[in-house]
């Protein structure tokens, strides 16, 4: 991908970022903006659009990139009051940036799953 994509300047490590989980084809960081007290994006160092191009193109990578997600919610200690992953896909998803990444939540009680004035 380009220099275009945030995510894979993040990668490339243009940008810096809290990083807090790496492997050999993910990346955990810290949300810059945080929506909960633990708010960490997960994402694939090969740039993907969305998770439904990760899960159709690479479905052993949409697991690696689960499997990360999953040990950074236990390295936080999100495992027994629980926690929201979330993929925002397309712009009707809300997804902001277009390079796959999954929006690990936790920390407090995280309410509604949407806005209630949804028309």
């Amino acid at each position: 991908m380009g220099t275009d994509c945030l995510f894979c300047r993040v990668v490339a490590g243009e940008i810096p970022a809290t990083v807090v989980r790496e492997t050999a084809s993910t990346l955990a960081f810290r949300d810059i903006d945080p929506k909960a007290p633990v708010h960490v994006l997960v994402i694939t160092k090969e740039h993907y659009a969305d998770v439904a191009t990760l899960a159709q193109d690479d479905p052993a990578l949409a697991g690696e990139l689960l499997a990360t997600a999953a040990a950074v919610a236990e390295d936080e200690g999100l495992l027994g009051d629980g926690f929201r992953l979330m993929f925002n896909t397309g712009v009707y998803g809300g997804q902001e940036v277009f390079h796959v990444h999954a929006h690990l939540l936790g920390g407090a009680p995280l309410g509604p799953m949407l806005a209630r004035n949804l028309a």
